[in-house]
């Protein structure tokens, strides 16, 4: 069946950074059974396509990662008819090659945090879903097509995020180990928005962009970037403490925003509002 012009298939959860311009734009307050919403849903045109948009963290930025309500916002969306989520987020690198700028298309994470309501299964039914393969490859294919034809911009499908608590940022210890671990990318909010996605039968895709090294790194007079020591294991000398915040953060969003517009302007345009894709079977299964 053709999917109804009138419903709106996508939506997007701008982080930090991620404000979009919709054409002949509504709000549309949302009543849920978790609450409110971080925001209102602004509904209208983007690229030819009905998306739904919902600023993560209010308005005035004012919700920090561990107090967002991620149960509220995903129902909303859900509620809109949303089939297909794409979640922009601002992450620390965990390696060297992932430089300021870059965008990692998601397709694991390690849970780090504690506190999160991350299910809507609290009884009655109990929901064990399947998160093998957590993030939407059907998204991840279209933007990873459409990011390396743009000159400038990089791009790499696949990555390992590590989701902690926040809202404060790691320890040096705390990222070293997550380097241990083999993860890409350290940030405060694909968890548990990935796993409620997936209950809500819906496609999600994290689009994660690195805003700063996290604080592992250190910089050598010498070598450049290496990992923070006392001193540098290729040539001996010193090592300069790097460390990251907020001001860093937001410049490398500002600097990259161009880009993140030019990657959703190319993808939203070809997404299959008429897909029948495995994300959307994901309770398959996952009811006893």
């Amino acid at each position: 069946m053709k999917y109804e012009e009138s419903k709106v298939a996508i939506g997007i959860i701008g982080g930090t950074g991620s404000e979009l311009y919709l054409e002949d734009m509504e709000e549309i307050k949302s009543y849920t059974p978790y609450g409110r919403t971080s925001d209102h849903l602004k509904v209208g045109r983007f690229a030819g396509k009905k998306i739904a948009f919902l600023t993560r963290h209010g308005m005035g930025h004012d919700i920090p990662p561990h107090k967002l309500n991620f149960r509220a916002n995903m129902w909303a969306l859900k509620n809109m008819g949303v089939k297909f989520v794409i979640s922009p987020s601002a992450v620390g690198s965990l390696k060297i090659e992932h430089q300021k700028g870059k965008f990692i298309l998601v397709d694991q994470y390690i849970d780090r945090t504690k506190n999160r309501k991350d299910s809507f299964y609290e009884g009655g039914q109990v929901c064990h879903i399947r998160q093998a393969e957590p993030y939407c490859s059907y998204l991840n294919d279209l933007f990873f097509e459409s990011g390396k034809n743009n000159k400038g911009m990089m791009i790499q499908k696949g990555g390992t995020y590590v989701c902690i608590e926040g809202p404060r940022f790691s320890t040096r210890a705390e990222s070293k180990l997550f380097r241990k671990w083999e993860a890409d990318v350290v940030g405060m909010t694909t968890y548990p928005e990935v796993v409620l996605a997936a209950e809500m039968e819906m496609c999600y895709c994290c689009v994660a962009m690195v805003t700063d090294l996290d604080v592992w790194a250190g910089e050598c007079q010498n070598c450049g970037i290496v990992e923070q020591a006392l001193k540098c294991k290729r040539c001996g000398n010193p090592i300069n403490k790097l460390e990251v915040n907020v001001t860093e953060v937001l410049e490398t969003i500002a600097k990259n925003a161009e880009n993140l517009n030019k990657l959703l302007k190319t993808v939203i345009p070809n997404i299959d509002m008429d897909k029948d894709c495995s994300c959307h079977h994901s309770l398959e299964g996952a009811i006893l």
